[in-house]
C-alpha cells in the first residue's frame, strides 16, 4: 500500500511540474545595480511609478500617519529625494488610524492617490479611500479627500491597485470575505465605472489554499498587476508579515474574460520568498515599474534580518528595495532571489 501512495504522489508531482510554466531562480550573481540596496529605510509597501521624465515614490511611512510622495529624475535619485507630506491622517473618524500602502495614479490626466485606512476608535476598520489632484504637478496642487471605494461589503479591505487593459479600467483589492467567519483576507477584482466606483460584481480571483499562504495569518494581500508577453500576472502576498511573507503569482491569457475566476491560474508555491543566505527577509508587498525600453522592476520591501520582537506590523525595519525582473523561456516571470544589500552604488 505504502509503495501505491508513493508511485501515486509521484506521478501526481510529475503531472503538476508539466502543467505549470517552469518558475526559474536568477543567476547566483547579478550584474551590480544602478541604485543604492535598499532604495529607502523604513518605507513598507512601495510603489514607483513613472510619468514624463519624473519617477514617483509612495509607500508606507513607519508611524501609519501621513502620505509622502517624493520624485526624482532616476530611480538612483528616489534614495536621496526629499519626501513632500501631501495629506495627514485625520485626528478622528474615518482615515484616521492605519494609514497604509498607498498608490499614485493618473487617470483622465489628473492625479490619484488610493490607500487604506481605519479609524481611531476601531483601528482595524479598514478600507479603502481616494485623493484626487488636478494640478499638472503633483507635488503642487490641492489633494481633495474623494471618500471612499465602495465593495460589495463593509468589511476589512485593503491594499488597491488599478491597471487598464483592452480599454477597460479594473480595480484589484484584499478583503475579508463575511461568509467565510473569519479575518482571512482574499484578492478580488472589478471593472471601474469612474475613479472612484466600481462597475459590476466583484471577482474572487484568489484565496489562501495553500500552508505558506497561511502561516501566522489566513492572507491573500497587497495584489500588483503586470501585463506582459500575452499574459496578464497578478502577483500578491501571503502569509504574516514576518520572515513568512512572501509573493505568490496569478496569471491569465491576455485575451480571457479577467472576470471569470477560471480564467485565473495560480503558482502552487511561492514566487519570491525569504533568502537567508542573502540576509533578506519577508520580501512582499511588491508593484512592478516597466521602463522605456521594456526592462520589468520589482519593487518591493523586505528586512535584513529575522527575528523580531512583538508584532511586526509595528517593526519598523521593511525598507524599500529595486530589482530587475527576469522571464523564463515559457515567457513566466522569473523573480529569483531577493538581493544581498549593497549600499551606494
Amino acid at each position: 500500500m505504502n509503495s501505491l501512495i508513493s508511485r501515486r504522489t509521484a506521478l501526481a508531482a510529475t503531472l503538476l511540474a508539466t502543467a505549470l510554466p517552469t518558475f526559474a531562480q536568477a543567476p547566483a550573481t547579478p550584474a551590480p545595480l544602478p541604485w543604492p540596496n535598499p532604495l529607502v529605510a523604513q518605507r513598507a509597501d512601495p510603489q514607483i511609478s513613472r510619468h514624463g521624465d519624473w519617477y514617483y515614490l509612495m509607500a508606507t511611512v513607519p508611524e501609519y500617519d501621513r502620505l509622502e510622495l517624493r520624485r526624482a529624475r532616476s530611480i538612483a535619485g528616489l534614495a536621496t529625494a526629499e519626501p513632500q507630506v501631501v495629506w495627514r491622517r485625520h485626528e478622528q473618524g474615518v482615515m484616521s488610524r492605519n494609514i497604509w500602502a498607498p498608490e499614485l495614479h493618473v487617470i483622465d490626466g489628473r492625479w490619484f492617490i488610493y490607500f487604506s485606512a481605519g479609524e481611531a476608535k476601531e483601528p482595524w476598520k479598514i478600507r479603502l479611500w481616494v485623493l484626487e489632484n488636478g494640478s499638472a504637478d503633483p507635488m503642487r496642487g490641492e489633494w481633495t479627500e474623494r471618500g471612499q471605494i465602495k465593495t460589495a461589503w463593509e468589511t476589512f479591505t485593503l491594499d488597491a491597485t488599478l491597471f487598464e487593459h483592452r480599454g477597460k479600467r479594473y480595480l484589484v483589492w484584499a478583503q475579508t470575505d463575511p461568509a467565510k467567519k473569519n479575518h482571512s483576507t482574499d484578492i478580488f477584482i472589478s471593472r471601474m465605472k469612474s475613479a472612484t466606483e466600481l462597475d459590476g460584481p466583484q471577482v474572487r480571483i484568489s484565496q489562501p489554499d495553500y500552508a505558506w499562504e497561511k502561516v501566522r495569518y489566513v492572507v491573500n494581500e497587497a495584489p500588483a498587476v503586470l501585463v506582459h508577453g500575452g499574459r496578464v500576472f497578478v502577483s500578491y502576498s501571503a502569509a504574516g508579515t514576518g520572515a513568512e511573507y512572501c509573493l505568490g503569482l496569478l496569471w491569465a491569457d491576455e485575451n480571457a474574460d479577467l472576470l471569470d475566476a477560471k480564467s485565473w491560474r495560480k503558482s502552487p508555491g511561492p514566487v519570491f520568498s525569504t533568502s537567508a543566505e542573502n540576509s533578506q527577509y519577508g520580501p512582499g508587498h511588491n508593484s512592478f515599474l516597466v521602463e522605456p525600453d521594456g526592462t520589468v522592476l520589482n519593487v518591493f520591501h523586505a528586512r535584513n534580518y529575522r527575528e523580531i520582537t512583538g508584532d511586526p506590523l509595528r517593526d519598523t525595519g521593511r525598507a524599500t528595495r529595486v530589482q530587475p525582473l527576469a522571464f523564463t523561456a515559457d515567457g513566466m516571470p522569473d523573480f529569483g532571489l531577493p538581493l544581498k544589500e549593497t549600499g551606494k552604488p
